[in-house]
C-alpha cells in the first residue's frame, strides 16, 4: 500500500467529512472508489473499436475477457460481485466491474454483439451440491442466492438481443436433479428464440489439467434464422506436443509453500483412513510428465488436490500462485496483486483460458459468416429491387 497526502479546500472537505459520516465509511474508501471509476471510464474512452463488442458477466477475474479481446473484440460491460475479483480485475485491465447483477437494471448494459457469462456454479457442482445437501440447503433453482442467477443472465439477453452467447458451467449442470436443471436452462434458452449447442470438454491438452467444464453457445434464431450449424471444433488448437506438469512449474518454490510435518502426516493418514475404506479419497501427487486433478476454490486449504514432489527428505509442496495461473493457461504478464489465499480462490474458480481462446475463436467465426450470409441476403435484394425498378 502506498500513501500520498492530498489538499481539499474548505468546501469539498466540509461536503467530503459530512458524507462519510452520513454514509460510515472513510474518506480514503471513498476517494478510492472515486479514482478507480475515473480511470475505468478514462480507459474505456481510450480503448480501441474492435472487430466487434462483448460483455462480461460474472467476470471473475476475466479469462474469458483475455479469450474474446484475442480475437479482437472490445469489452463494453464487465460485472463481478466479489471484491477481492474486482481488484484482481482492475489490477488487470484498468476497468473496474459493476457490482451484483441482481442489482443491474438491463437498460444500463450497453448494446453488445455477444454476451459472454460464467454463471455460479457452486449450486450444480458436485462439491456444492454434497455441502449444501449435508447443511440441508436447497441447491440448483431453488438456490435463491445463486441458482437463479442463471435468470438474470436470461432477462439481459432477452432484453439487449446479442446476436450470441456463450455461458460455461461445471459438467455436473447436465445431470444435476436427474436433469431437471439442464432442461430448465434449455428450454429458458429456447423460449429466448437461440440456436442452442453445448459440449462438455476438458481443458486437459491445452494446460497440463484434467478440468471438464460445460460450454453453451446459442445464436440468434430472430437474426440468423434456424438453419445455424456448430461445432465445438477446438481440437484442432490443442499443441503438437500436449503440456505436462513440468512445464508450468518454477524453478525454485518459496519454502512456505512446503506442507508443515502435521500437515503432511494428516493429509497421509487421512488418505490411509479412506483408502482402507475402498474409498477414493485422498491427496495427489501427479507425475511432472503428466496432467493434475482439478484445481478448486479450496485449494487454500491444504493443496492436497495438487501436491509436488520435492528432493529426498522434503515434504511435497503446494503449487504456488502463479504456477496455479500458469495452470489455468493464464498469461505471464498477468498480474496477481491479491493475497495467496485469495488467489488461490481465483484461479480455482476460472476458466482455461486458451480452451476458451479456442471457442470464442469458432464463436466469433460464426457470427462473421451469419452476418456475412445476411449482407449478401440484403445486396441480392437490393439487386432484385433495382432490377424491378428499371424494368
Amino acid at each position: 500500500m502506498k500513501q500520498m497526502s492530498l489538499k481539499l479546500d474548505d468546501q469539498l472537505y466540509e461536503k467530503l467529512l459530512k458524507y462519510t459520516q452520513d454514509n460510515g465509511v472513510s474518506a480514503s474508501s471513498v476517494l478510492t472508489e472515486s479514482l478507480v471509476e475515473h480511470l475505468s471510464k478514462e480507459k474505456k474512452a481510450c480503448a480501441p473499436q474492435g472487430d466487434f463488442t462483448f460483455i462480461d458477466l460474472f467476470a471473475g477475474i476475466g479469462g474469458m475477457r483475455i479469450a474474446y479481446t484475442r480475437q479482437g473484440g472490445r469489452c463494453v460491460f464487465s460485472s463481478e460481485w466479489d471484491k477481492y475479483a474486482q481488484k484482481t480485475y482492475f489490477d488487470n485491465f484498468d476497468e473496474m466491474p459493476w457490482g451484483d447483477i441482481t442489482k443491474i437494471a438491463s437498460e444500463d448494459v450497453p448494446d453488445h454483439d455477444i454476451l459472454v457469462a460464467g454463471f455460479p456454479c457452486q449450486p450444480f457442482s458436485i462439491a456444492g451440491v454434497s455441502k449444501k445437501n449435508s447443511l440441508g440447503r436447497a441447491t440448483g433453482f431453488q438456490d435463491k442466492t445463486q441458482g437463479t442467477l442463471f435468470f438474470d443472465v436470461c432477462r439481459i439477453i432477452e432484453a439487449k438481443r446479442p446476436k450470441a452467447f456463450m455461458l460455461e458451467n461445471v459438467k455436473n449442470l447436465k445431470s444435476h436433479d436427474k436433469g431437471n436443471t439442464w432442461r430448465v436452462i434449455e428450454e429458458s434458452l429456447e423460449q429466448l428464440d437461440y440456436e442452442v449447442f453445448s459440449a462438455v470438454i476438458d481443458g486437459q491438452g491445452f494446460v497440463p489439467q484434467h478440468r471438464e467444464r460445460i460450454f453453451i453457445v446459442g445464436f440468434d434464431r430472430k437474426r440468423y434464422g434456424k438453419d445455424v450449424n456448430f461445432l465445438f471444433a477446438v481440437d484442432e488448437d490443442k499443441a503438437k506436443r500436449p503440456p505436462v506438469l513440468r512445464d508450468i512449474l518454477e524453478t525454485e518454490a518459496d519454502p512456505k509453500y512446503t506442507l508443515s510435518d502435521k500437515l503432511w502426516t494428516f493429509l497421509q493418514n487421512y488418505a490411509a483412513k479412506h483408502k482402507a475404506k475402498g474409498n477414493g479419497f485422498g491427496y495427489g501427487l501427479p507425475d511432472f510428465d503428466g496432467v493434475t486433478r482439478t484445481l478448486s476454490a479450496r485449494y487454500y486449504k491444504d493443496g492436497s488436490e495438487i501436491l509436488i514432489k520435492q528432493g529426498e527428505g522434503k515434504n511435497p509442496r503446494r503449487l504456488t500462485p502463479r504456477e496455479c495461473a500458469r495452470l489455468q493457461g493464464y498469461p505471464e504478464d498477468f498480474r496477481i496483486t491479491v493475497s495467496d489465499t485469495r488467489a488461490y480462490k481465483q484461479f480455482g474458480n476460472s476458466v482455461v483460458v486458451p480452451l476458451v481462446t479456442s471457442i470464442a475463436k469458432l464463436v466469433v467465426a460464426k457470427m462473421k459468416e451469419l452476418d456475412s450470409g445476411l449482407l449478401e441476403i440484403e445486396a441480392d435484394e437490393e439487386q432484385r429491387k433495382l432490377l424491378k425498378a428499371g424494368a
